[in-house]
């Protein structure tokens, strides 16, 4: 595709696009007909049927703990597609820090990938974002963005309460330019990520990768005047939910 040529569904940015979560929402937009720009650390990760589409895939390495790495990805979307719709900010990790266990390299590192990234990454996309007149913000945040739960790590809850705070600032920033942003919170999901953690909720309660990635290309279909900043898709009842 030259970059002037006029996509079918828009072009999307998704980070994290390899496994798990991100593997899903990529497969799903591109059945949908979105044209894609993968931000990966391994583009060997990428499902083979994607990225042999070199018409309407573009992979590029994106990494988080490199300042430059954000601003060069968007560069390279607009340098092959001509222009950006949408921006979904899902690469993320999950180390445990408390208050007695852990220690600051842990919360380090989940700062850069979890605040920092999705930060440099909507400020150097958002002139194109407002370019198209209807630009999305999609960060996938976690009802840990939402509450605090003793068996949490308090690290992770405290990333995703900033991503929470970032997505609104995305919201203002964009809004008259027709940008809309969504903090999307999924509780539980049957990935690697939380494999390890024995608070986590028992796989059968978990969500799919796929309902997360369904749930994003709904909203990416909504008008200007109908607007989400916030939804929780959560696996467990609680009191505010």
């Amino acid at each position: 595709m030259s970059k002037h040529s006029e996509p079918v569904r828009g072009v999307v940015m998704l980070s994290g696009a390899s496994r798990g979560i991100g593997a899903a929402i990529a497969q799903r937009l591109y059945d949908d007909g979105y044209t894609l720009s993968l931000g990966v650390r391994d583009p060997a990760g990428v499902a083979p049927a994607l990225a042999a589409d070199k018409e309407r895939v573009l992979i590029e390495r994106y990494d988080a703990f490199d300042p430059l790495s954000p601003a060069a990805w968007v560069d390279a979307t607009l340098a092959r597609f001509g222009r950006l719709d949408a921006l979904i900010n899902n690469a993320g990790i999950l180390l445990e820090i408390t208050l007695d266990r852990g220690d600051d390299t842990a919360l380090d590192t989940m700062w850069e990938v979890n605040v920092k990234g999705p930060f440099r990454t909507i400020r150097a996309a958002m002139p194109a974002l407002k370019v198209s007149g209807k630009g999305r913000v999609i960060n996938v945040a976690s009802t840990d963005g939402k509450r605090y739960r003793p068996t949490d790590s308090v690290g992770y809850a405290m990333t995703k309460h900033a991503v929470m705070a970032l997505t609104h600032a995305a919201r203002f920033d964009g809004w008259e330019s027709g940008v809309r942003a969504t903090a999307l919170c999924p509780g539980a999901v049957d990935t690697e990520l939380i494999a390890r953690f024995a608070s986590a909720s028992p796989v059968a309660d978990r969500l799919r990768p796929e309902t997360v990635a369904d749930t994003i290309a709904f909203l990416l279909t909504l008008p200007n005047n109908a607007t989400v900043a916030e939804l929780v898709l959560n696996t467990r009842l609680e009191p505010s939910l």
